[in-house]
């Protein structure tokens, strides 16, 4: 048994998570589903998109599909997304969907939306402790979003229009 543990964690080690493990940032598992995958994170594995210094402008929107605000402004995200070049803005949408119902629910929601935004699935059960490592004046409410390049950083608590979004990117450009 101990020999077969030691082999699974080290199979885990080597081949990481479908090209997705890095120094700086690992995932735990992904899922595939007409021909979109969706990389699976801890709190760990995400922290490090929270906080790149590339030169890039990031906006980070945590979502779910069961939240009617946050499914209402998803296409200001995607517009934000194909409007800005990718060197400049990276749209991150970071799914709080339950991972048993990422087959049945979000890989066909995000289909029908056409969603070309990168989604990564937050998978950690421990909200009370990594809510506030993303912000300290979280609540938790979704939508939340984070836009940030470098030494600026902005979080909001809220939904947004297009034009919002927009004024609120602008301010960090």
């Amino acid at each position: 048994m101990y020999k077969c543990f030691l082999y699974m964690i080290l199979i885990i080690f080597f081949t990481g998570c479908k090209g997705e493990k890095t120094a700086a940032l690992t995932c735990t598992d992904s899922f595939n589903g007409d021909g979109l995958e969706i990389p699976v994170y801890d709190f760990e594995g995400i922290t490090p998109l929270l906080h790149r210094n590339d030169g890039k402008t990031r906006i980070i929107n945590f979502w779910a599909t069961w939240c009617k605000p946050c499914v209402a402004e998803l296409p200001y995200f995607e517009l934000v997304n194909s409007r800005y070049p990718d060197d400049k803005v990276e749209v991150i949408l970071v799914s709080l969907d339950v991972p048993n119902q990422v087959e049945s629910k979000l890989i066909p929601f995000l289909k029908k939306q056409k969603i070309q935004s990168k989604v990564v699935l937050l998978d950690d059960p421990d909200a009370n402790s990594w809510i506030p490592k993303v912000n300290l004046n979280w609540t938790g409410s979704i939508p939340a979003t984070i836009i940030y390049k470098g030494g600026v950083r902005r979080f909001y608590e809220q939904s947004f229009t297009y034009n919002e979004l927009e004024k609120e990117l602008k301010k960090v450009l």
